[in-house]
């Protein structure tokens, strides 16, 4: 009986560590032994915790759902706290509504439906072992993102300093020039909602672009193969969920006075 080769499982454009091939890409090896066993000491992709990269993905799912269950929990109750605004103040809601660029709020929602695809492809293309796929997926998503928050800069700028609607009482509108008095004050709750809900998923969305980044160099030094690919896989369910947000923010605060 020929001995099993760990290296026959690997992907043909994957050049890892061979001390790792038995244990990072070939659960079923076994443990090191011989050489491989010194050279690989400390470098195993299964956390000491684990008794398997089955056992480690199961936990690190668990984890990444549990951790997105909070996010839920964060984001709805600020929906909600601007649905109870959003109904105590229609007509100012509304008003304030109308000065948003809706077209380049579907621009961005656009773009961030792209960086899901290219996320998406990224993750299949971990599955099936191709490094080269796998970075170039992450990068674009990268890209995707990075044009949303330019993007989201572009109108934060032009809300500021064009249009004077920050929402504090000397800098909101000073002029009287978008709305009536009796709106001001509600119109100012609006903009708040507007610049705390987009700016936290803004932060959200940097944090990712970062953890993107840093999955991106695992790829590149051929840390992934059809065996193990859970980060990659994470990171995509994070980076879906920060896309669902915005298709839920857009239309609550672009077109509530698109009729």
């Amino acid at each position: 009986m020929s001995a099993h080769n760990p290296a026959q499982n690997l992907p043909t454009d994957l050049n890892p560590n061979p001390a790792l091939a038995q244990v990072a890409f070939d659960p079923s090896a076994g443990p090191p032994h011989g050489a491989a066993a010194g050279e690989a000491h400390g470098n195993s992709l299964v956390a000491h915790q684990f008794d398997d990269l089955a056992q480690q993905h199961e936990a690190s799912t668990l984890g990444m759902w549990a951790f997105l269950a909070t996010e839920v929990m964060f984001f709805g109750g600020a929906l909600t706290c601007y649905a109870v605004y959003r109904y105590s103040y229609p007509d100012a809601f509304e008003a304030a509504s109308r000065l948003e660029n809706w077209l380049v709020g579907a621009l961005n929602t656009a773009v961030l439906l792209c960086s899901s695809l290219t996320m998406a492809l990224a993750v299949h293309a971990a599955q099936m072992g191709h490094r080269k796929a796998i970075v170039g997926w992450l990068m674009a998503t990268v890209v995707f993102g990075t044009a949303f928050l330019c993007v989201k800069a572009y109108e934060y700028h032009h809300l500021i300093a064009v249009e004077h609607l920050v929402p504090r009482p000397d800098m909101f509108d000073p002029h009287g020039e978008h709305f009536p008095p009796e709106l001001r004050r509600p119109a100012q709750l609006f903009y708040s909602f507007y610049f705390a809900l987009t700016g936290i998923h803004a932060v959200h969305m940097i944090v990712g672009i970062g953890i993107i980044f840093y999955i991106a160099g695992m790829a590149h030094r051929g840390r992934f193969s059809p065996e193990y690919h859970n980060p990659v896989e994470m990171t995509g369910l994070y980076w879906h969920f920060v896309d669902i947000v915005w298709i839920f923010l857009y239309p609550l605060l672009y077109l509530i006075a698109r009729h």
